[in-house]
């Protein structure tokens, strides 16, 4: 059984990795489902990551302050009775990016897990803009963050996933006491190994990121 401190060490030798190239002049702030939902803790159960939302005003204030193109991606649940669904309180958008808002170049909603899968079409958008760099953030690291860096993966583009910029829950496969499950923290690890290992994004930092933009 792996404890809370060997889980924390795998994640951090996840993230770890060679020095980041540069920002593009134009690379695409991804940030994913920042939904007041995912505050509700009954609904979802344990999470990780208290530092994401801190990281993620982080990356949009820099993305904001250079200049590059931000997209706001927000999650309208067709799953009765989720916090998530459009008539709920929790599908609004948490008020941090809220209020970073206003300066977004797109603002994508989606009912599935890639945000290549909404309105308006984020791949014309970001063809009509030139745009070949990716940095995907936000909720949740393994579901919509890691299916949405896949598919920009698969579609060419160069991604990167600061994954201390998204967080998750634990997860078990199904209901019942023998079910198998992943602590949200082994779930991230997981998203790391899976995304670098497979050749699909770079597993990044926040800190990298913010300094590269601002270089």
């Amino acid at each position: 059984m792996t404890n809370e401190n060997e889980t924390t060490a795998t994640t951090e030798t996840a993230t770890a990795t060679a020095p980041l190239a540069e920002i593009a002049p134009n690379s695409a702030l991804l940030i994913i489902d920042v939904q007041q939902g995912f505050d509700d803790a009954d609904f979802w159960g344990p999470r990780n990551n208290p530092a994401a939302e801190a990281n993620i005003a982080a990356l949009m204030d820099a993305w904001q302050e250079t200049g590059r193109p931000l997209v706001l991606v927000q999650h309208a649940s067709r799953t009765p009775g989720s916090v998530l669904a459009p008539d709920r309180p929790g599908y609004a958008l948490k008020e941090f990016v809220a209020e970073r808002a206003g300066r977004a170049a797109l603002h994508v909603t989606k009912s599935v897990n890639s945000s290549f899968y909404g309105t308006p079409d984020l791949a014309d958008w970001l063809t009509a803009q030139g745009v070949g760099q990716l940095v995907v953030a936000g909720i949740q690291t393994n579901m919509c963050v890691e299916t949405t860096a896949r598919m920009a993966g698969n579609l060419g583009y160069e991604v990167l996933v600061p994954l201390d910029a998204t967080h998750t829950f634990d997860l078990a496969a199904e209901a019942g006491p023998d079910a198998p499950r992943l602590t949200a923290d082994q779930l991230a690890t997981a998203t790391a190994v899976n995304l670098q290992g497979g050749g699909f994004a770079r597993i990044v930092t926040t800190e990298s990121l913010v300094t590269a933009a601002r270089a």
